[in-house]
């Protein structure tokens, strides 16, 4: 039985797979599986998977799409591994990935998963440096010092500083509370996360770039942000913290959420769900310019909301990720 079970779910990216798996076999850590999870995928993913012969890759085919959770979960109910980390299809493990966070746990018999910082790269599979250092200041990573994790609610929740796919996990603390839930499906890294820090599981941090989170041009859409957004919703009404302050910073989250969401469906047309969520967000969060700008877009026809939308999104400033995406048109 090996030691680590890695997970990678794939759909329809085929050419990104191989630098994904091909960064597993270049583990300098040698003891685990790797399952790879195919959503039913249209494209050529089997017969690019069926390129490496080593016995160590399992190769789950679903016939059909089931979805981006239920897929994930299907390789971890195939792990056999006393350790579990699962990883997108068009990230990277570098080669120490596991060799580091391994020796974490097999030293720290209290601590339930460890987290490390990771690298930022392009469509073409290289680093950029100035990102991965705006990324880390963004998340808080580069303040984390080595070792358990204080106040874990806090870093899952408020400022969301780990990453599930640059993390191990002892695959027994996952099964504790279900690992990934259905209805949390395109914001299942930070449901899984939060859910165990209100478990009182005991988080590692490792402050080294051990892992590569690639930003490339298909990431985002409109249908996209509205599932992610709709699923956190879901995810943060659901959550009940220990104390009146959590409890306060948690119904703050949730308006704000809801504020987004609202945005994005009056982008999307429908304006009367997004009135309905604007109006929600105030009662918790008060009016703003940006409430009264949506208020009056949802009342202009659509194909004009939506091209003064787009005009706002080209002349404000260029974020890190938006930057990196551009580097490897």
């Amino acid at each position: 039985m090996p030691k680590v079970s890695v997970c990678i779910p794939t759909y329809n990216r085929a050419h990104y797979l191989v630098y994904s798996v091909n960064s597993v076999l270049d583990q300098t850590y040698s003891d685990f599986e790797l399952i790879v999870c195919d959503d039913g995928s249209p494209d050529n993913t089997a017969e690019v998977v069926s390129q490496w012969k080593d016995p160590r890759i399992r190769y789950i085919r679903h016939p059909e799409n089931i979805g981006r959770s239920r897929n994930m979960r299907s390789g971890f109910d195939a792990a056999e591994g006393e350790y579990f980390i699962k990883f997108d299809d068009d990230d990277g493990l570098t080669p120490d990935f596991l060799a580091r966070t391994v020796a974490v746990l097999d030293s720290e018999p209290t601590v339930d998963f460890v987290c490390t910082d990771h690298w930022i790269i392009n469509a073409k599979g290289e680093k950029q440096e100035s990102a991965t250092r705006e990324n880390s200041a963004k998340w808080g990573k580069n303040r984390l010092k080595q070792g358990v994790i204080e106040d874990l609610i806090r870093e899952t929740f408020e400022y969301q500083s780990l990453q599930v796919g640059s993390t191990l996990f002892r695959r027994a603390t996952l099964q504790e509370v279900d690992y990934m839930r259905p209805e949390a499906d395109g914001c299942e890294d930070f449901d899984l996360l939060v859910r165990l820090a209100i478990a009182q599981k005991q988080g590692y941090f490792l402050p080294e770039l051990l892992m590569e989170y690639r930003f490339h041009g298909q990431q985002t859409s409109l249908k996209q942000d509205l599932h992610f957004l709709s699923a956190k919703t879901f995810c943060i009404d659901s959550y009940r913290f220990p104390n009146d302050e959590l409890e306060k910073l948690r119904v703050e989250k949730l308006a704000l959420t809801r504020q987004a969401l609202g945005l994005r469906l009056i982008e999307k047309g429908d304006a009367n769900k997004g009135r309905e969520l604007l109006q929600q967000s105030t009662k918790v969060l008060g009016s703003s310019s940006k409430v009264t700008s949506g208020f009056i877009l949802s009342y202009l026809p659509l194909n004009l909301r939506q091209f003064l939308l787009n005009l706002f999104r080209q002349t404000r400033p260029k974020d890190y990720s938006e930057k990196v995406r551009e580097t490897a048109g």
